[in-house]
């Protein structure tokens, strides 16, 4: 039986609380999506959460939100999905990758200060610091600065929910609860910890951005008397706008997500810790496992608030290791052929020796299978099977 470096875990209680949404009175617009933004607000300890249609929505919501424009610089990482640097082009913005940490494989934030230093102060807009595998990015050390350079932040967390990081205080910093990031972005992609089919979320703490989410989400459309730009009697109205009257005030998207979807999501939520903490044991095992093969070059670790989308291992022959895996049914991945190297950015100007810390992460890195579901005799396998290749 094949064994995938991700899957989704659907429940017979998922797929009855999708049933009695399609049940319902409402399939998009409806209760679901609020009561699915309120519980995740929650769990991320944010004030607001924004569902749309998929993380790449939720990208751009947050780049239109911070009015991006033609022009403008933002810094990201290139050892992400390059949803994360799209967004910024999609508003006309350049995007600027700076190298990674070789040891978390992480957006190095000494990377990103010479590239600030480096340019006149108002030369970039914003930074886009990354969750990558799962492991939170110190966003109060970007938060420090980005302030030093009039910057915001947003936080891709797609790999990252119950993750964190602990502060200059002591204090545990969930990803994605807007303590120091403006916003805050998550995927519910079927390889994700809460699969949704698709979906994403945006979260944040600043209401003005907040409601601004809403308004770009539904085609720029408000309906709130206290936010009408036209007269009552231009509405059709006397004394108040009449229930059906609303407004388009700037130009917004369909970005949102139906309410099946976000019911499904919400009873993923429900489980997400005990994913969470299963992700953890096999990340452990496998540390532990690869700890004792000499050819293991680097690997995700075991690591306190990393939230293990991925477990990532580094190593030599990574080409005739994955063919080996795939030959025996282990269907491991790579993430991710860095992004300023994809034809799109090669035609912008990007170059091979650009991110050489990147580049040399991505020659050598290979994705496990890593999702709750996975037997220990699954994991067992694999392990095996990587040891057996090494010893040959």
């Amino acid at each position: 039986m094949a064994i995938p470096y991700g899957k989704q875990h659907i429940t017979q209680e998922d797929i009855q609380v999708v049933i009695e949404t399609l049940q319902s009175d409402f399939l998009t617009q409806g209760p679901k999506i609020l009561e699915f933004e309120e519980a995740f607000a929650k769990y991320v300890g944010a004030k607001y959460a924004v569902a749309v249609a998929n993380g790449t929505a939720a990208l751009h919501l947050c780049a239109l939100t911070l009015d991006v424009k033609e022009g403008q610089k933002v810094i990201t990482t290139p050892i992400t999905f390059a949803a994360s640097a799209n967004c910024i082009r999609y508003c006309g913005g350049d995007v600027i990758f700076a190298d990674i940490d070789p040891k978390t494989y992480l957006l190095d934030i000494n990377s990103v200060r010479d590239l600030l230093e480096a340019a006149p102060k108002g030369t970039y807009a914003g930074i886009i610091p990354v969750d990558f595998a799962g492991r939170p990015a110190d966003l109060e050390a970007f938060r420090m600065l980005a302030d030093e350079f009039g910057l915001w932040i947003i936080e891709d967390a797609c790999h990252a929910p119950g993750g964190y990081f602990i502060d200059s205080k002591a204090n545990k910093q969930l990803c994605g609860n807007g303590v120091f990031a403006d916003l805050a972005i998550f995927s519910f992609h079927p390889v994700k910890h809460i699969a949704s089919g698709e979906g994403g979320m945006i979260t944040t703490n600043n209401e003005f951005l907040y409601r601004r989410l809403l308004q770009l989400r539904t085609h720029g459309i408000v309906k709130n008397d206290d936010a009408y730009q036209n007269s009552i009697e231009f509405a059709g109205g006397e004394d108040s706008y009449p229930q059906w009257y609303m407004e388009m005030q700037m130009l917004g998207f369909n970005y949102r997500i139906t309410d099946f979807q976000a019911a499904l999501g919400n009873s993923q939520l429900k489980r997400a810790e005990q994913g969470l903490e299963r992700r953890k044991e096999i990340a452990s095992i496998y540390s532990k496992a690869f700890a004792t093969i000499p050819n293991i070059k680097g690997q995700s670790g075991d690591v306190d608030g990393h939230a293990y989308h991925l477990y990532v291992i580094e190593v030599p022959k990574r080409k005739e290791l994955y063919d080996y895996l795939r030959a025996n049914d282990v269907f491991a991945q790579i993430h991710y052929i860095p992004c300023h190297l994809m034809p799109y950015y090669r035609q912008l100007g990007w170059k091979e020796g650009d991110r050489p810390k990147a580049e040399k992460y991505y020659k050598q890195c290979i994705s496990l299978p890593m999702y709750p579901t996975l037997t220990q005799d699954e994991q067992q396998i694999v392990i095996d099977l990587i040891a057996k290749f090494y010893a040959e």
